[in-house]
């Protein structure tokens, strides 16, 4: 076989094609060269189509970059939480089950010093608005637990991450007043204790976020019973429905006597309500899938927001914003959280059980507040959901360790009262609790009763719930008595083994106040309403 002859000199070059250049010999002046600059010659039309794609692209990388850095300088950050342990690590952001403690600052420092003076609130200020946010692990629901500024709460001991300074636990204090002192992680870790939840980020606005967020969006419709005028917000609003931006959607939110009884109770139906009636807005008028809106929603945000170290940046504030664009309003749930009026000051709130416990039980199992019978989420497990495994540290009624309490349990004072007719039962729960560190526990025979429960004296009520968490006693089930240290009474019910048997999760009935997908009339407080 004939090899083909080298292009080179030397015969080291590729092969010639064959008759590739017999095509030019009879054109002398029309050699290889002009044959291969006609080959690469590019059309003018691609030119100019070519720089007017790079121009755009160009155009489109720095105007991306320009926002992303402009967004991203908007933020302020502070710590999620103020010296408090905590059991699990970051959450996935795309994925799994997520719980964002919403707050609303009433500090009248810097651009808030028009509704105010300092001597109303400045530094880290009072949570005007406490709200839950608990998004499913699927993505298909989201339920909204808001907490009345008037509520007494135990706080956990805390730490100004700024100036490291200490504050104790205190105990019958306003839910509102947990950041005062020690920050917003105070109050994320006086919730995660109220809750037995463990709360993975926080968002906390002040007065000008409801102001540029309503002008955003072109402004929120809203509803009332009747004509109302509420001279210490500036509320004026006709009966029926009105479109409130700007100073009149802040007046809206804030208002703590037009809608109810005048109590705190009415102003947070009527936050529920613009926020229900927002996020319609927001789907209605596919303002998600407008880039040109949503970067001005964005911006209306980030400007007037503190988060936790953990949310802070563009891309990720964008994950958590996604999560939310396909979720149907019907499966946003709107709830309070169970309150009744304080047995120590009528004028403030405490929780009212059992149905606090129940709701709580509930959110730590990731129960559907829309439809209780609904199976979990399927990939909400312990190590997905990004709460479960916390769950235990402050849940009675979970089957869990409790994670390490501010108290020493071998100085705690626990007896069993056994009431189930079987001594086996009373010796290994006895057993069971000295093996987690209760050793200064004894039993003794009781009367029969059909129900375990879990009793406590004055100042034992954390251990008491660290007690029933060990053992699956339901938080319903842990009450205060006239005992020393605390008591479990072992019942008829606690079959066999150290575990409770789960009891079937309950919610109380009409839990949920609306949906976003509810249009719903405030009713107006008769001692402000006007002709």
């Amino acid at each position: 076989m004939v090899r083909p002859r080298d292009n080179r000199a030397d015969g080291t070059g590729p092969p010639t094609r064959p008759g590739a250049a017999a095509r030019h010999t009879d054109e002398t002046a029309v050699g290889p060269a002009r044959h291969l600059a006609a080959a690469r010659r590019i059309p003018g039309w691609l030119k100019a189509t070519t720089i007017v794609l790079s121009v755009m692209l160009v155009g489109v990388i720095a105007f991306g970059a320009y926002w992303v850095i402009r967004l991203q300088g908007n933020i302020t950050t502070q710590a999620l939480g103020a010296g408090n342990s905590r059991t699990e690590g970051a959450p996935d952001d795309a994925s799994g089950r997520m719980q964002i403690l919403i707050l609303g600052t009433d500090t009248r420092d810097g651009k808030n010093s028009k509704y105010g003076t300092k001597d109303d609130s400045s530094g880290y200020g009072h949570s005007d608005v406490m709200m839950l946010m608990d998004i499913s692990a699927d993505n298909k629901r989201v339920g909204v637990i808001s907490f009345p500024r008037d509520l007494l709460v135990d706080a956990p001991a805390c730490k100004d991450p700024k100036t490291n300074k200490q504050y104790p636990a205190q105990s019958g204090v306003m839910i509102n007043a947990a950041m005062t002192e020690a920050g917003i992680g105070c109050a994320v870790d006086t919730v995660n204790k109220l809750t037995g939840l463990e709360i993975d980020h926080f968002m906390m606005a002040d007065f000008n976020a409801v102001k540029e967020l309503s002008n955003a969006v072109g402004g929120v419709d809203v509803c009332i019973s009747d004509a109302v005028y509420d001279p210490d917000s500036g509320l004026r609003l006709p009966k029926g429905t009105s479109q409130v931006k700007g100073e009149q959607a802040l007046a809206f939110v804030r208002t703590r006597h037009a809608f109810g009884d005048g109590s705190d109770l009415g102003r947070i139906k009527a936050q529920q309500g613009f926020l229900s009636a927002l996020v319609r807005k927001i789907k209605d008028d596919g303002t998600l899938s407008n880039p040109a809106r949503m970067l001005g929603i964005a911006d209306a945000i980030t400007k007037n927001l503190t988060i936790d170290d953990g949310l802070a940046s563009v891309p990720t504030l964008l994950t958590v914003g996604n999560r939310l664009k396909t979720i149907d309003v019907g499966k946003v749930a709107f709830v309070a959280a169970p309150t009744e009026p304080a047995e120590s000051d009528p004028n403030r709130l405490q929780l009212a059980e059992p149905a606090a416990s129940e709701l709580f039980a509930a959110m730590r199992k990731d129960i559907d507040l829309t439809d209780p019978t609904a199976k979990p989420s399927p990939s909400a497990s312990p190590s997905a959901s990004g709460t479960a495994s916390a769950s235990a540290s402050a849940a009675p009624s979970e089957a869990a360790t409790p994670s390490a309490p501010a108290y020493n349990k071998a100085l705690q004072p626990v007896t069993v009262a056994n009431g189930s007719a079987d001594a086996a039962r009373a010796n290994e729960v006895v057993t069971a609790l000295k093996a987690a560190g209760f050793s200064q526990t004894g039993q003794f025979a009781a009367q029969a009763v059909a129900t375990t429960a879990v009793y406590y004296g004055p100042d034992f009520a954390d251990v008491a719930k660290d007690v029933a968490a060990l053992l699956g006693v339901p938080a319903k089930q842990v009450l205060p008595a006239d005992v020393a240290g605390v008591q479990v009474y072992l019942g008829s019910d606690y079959k066999s083994g150290t575990k409770q048997a789960d009891a079937p999760v309950s919610l109380p009935p009409d839990i949920v106040n609306q949906t976003a997908g509810d249009a719903k009339c405030q009713q107006a407080n008769p001692a402000l309403v006007v002709p």
